[in-house]
């Protein structure tokens, strides 16, 4: 069995990055398997719920306000040749980032459930004590010029922890915090001198990632998780989208298009110079003909886009299923359900 300790720092950047959300599944089935158990003191538990909100917030707006930014260099300076394609892809980026904002929402409830199924650790006035002492001896993390109670707080949960000695019980320390942590002239994996007795090299570990201590503790089992996480699927791209509206669209307006000129060749339609209103009947309402001539053209250049091939005949099921396509793809993009209109 592990016992980790996670500083809160971690537990934030897996919430505000996307691209961390196969460590935190890993932990959790390791955790679920009873290979890890959390460490967790209060000050972590608290220090989460105050940042929350704002790495939520800032998941998606830091990326808004840049991603704003390049699009307007791109449109000012841009070559005109690539601008297009530039552009194209910044916009499938822009349509993806309330998804990441939706992302950073589930992974804090991840989180926050992980949290509730653990045993919190209170702070002890003795815990206090030794924290404050460090303060005084300007050991680490109070040797830069700032407060680094809290930061203290932890590693003296962390100490108790480990000067515990639960048999067959080994520990692993986790923070992103290098600055306040590691040791300062030399490489930052290794823990500052004025921490340096907590760790060992193989009982007591000092690491800077997350998925570094969690292949440390079980390194074929997170090797094989973390595989099982690249078959996840990733949301369409926004270019994807628009292109299969784009054929959807044109499905829709060929079968309707040629139902019009069915009607027309059995004498349902007729063709007129000029149709006139108001029109009585409109299950026979005549087509003008240049409109028709103008739907004839539009007809070749669907059929040469797209290929005969593309463009049916559908059974009920098959059209069905097209107009259900194109439905489903204008809602996720902000039309109203059933908006079929070609």
């Amino acid at each position: 069995m592990f016992k980790i300790l996670i500083d809160t720092c971690v537990w934030l950047d897996l919430a505000k990055y996307h691209q961390q959300q196969p460590i935190l599944s890993a932990l959790e089935e390791l955790i679920r398997l009873e290979e890890i158990e959390l460490v967790l003191p209060r000050t972590v538990l608290d220090e989460f719920a105050r940042n929350k909100a704002r790495v939520v917030e800032e998941s998606s707006r830091s990326l808004s306000g840049t991603l704003k930014r390049v699009k307007e260099a791109v449109e000012k300076f841009g070559d005109p040749r690539k601008k297009r394609l530039v552009l194209r892809q910044l916009n499938d980026v822009d349509h993806r980032i309330p998804a990441l904002g939706d992302a950073a929402v589930d992974t804090v409830s991840r989180i926050e459930k992980l949290f509730s199924r653990t045993l919190i650790i209170e702070i002890t006035d003795a815990v206090k004590v030794r924290a404050a002492q460090r303060a005084i001896d300007k050991r680490a993390p109070f040797h830069r010029q700032r407060n680094g109670i809290d930061d203290a707080i932890l590693i003296e949960v962390y100490a108790d922890v480990v000067a515990a000695k639960a048999p067959g019980i080994r520990l692993a320390f986790v923070t992103h915090n290098v600055k306040d942590f590691s040791h300062p002239a030399a490489n930052n994996k290794l823990p500052h001198p004025d921490i340096a007795a907590c760790f060992s090299r193989v009982r007591s570990l000092y690491c800077i990632a997350l998925g570094e201590a969690l292949r440390r503790v079980q390194p074929q089992q997170f090797a094989d998780l973390m595989i099982e996480q690249e078959w996840l699927e990733e949301p369409r791209r926004l270019t994807e989208i628009l292109d299969a509206m784009d054929l959807l669209f044109d499905q829709v307006w060929y079968n309707r298009h040629q139902i019009a000129r069915q009607k027309i060749e059995r004498g349902q339609t007729k063709i007129v110079e000029k149709e006139t209103f108001p029109v009585k009947d409109h299950s026979r309402r005549p087509i003008q003909r240049d409109v028709w001539e103008g739907a004839l053209k539009a007809a070749a250049k669907v059929e040469k886009k797209h290929g005969l091939e593309n463009l049916g005949p559908w059974n009920d099921f098959e059209w069905g299923m097209i107009n259900g396509k194109l439905s489903a793809l204008r809602w996720v993009l902000g039309d109203e359900w059933d908006m079929l209109d070609t």
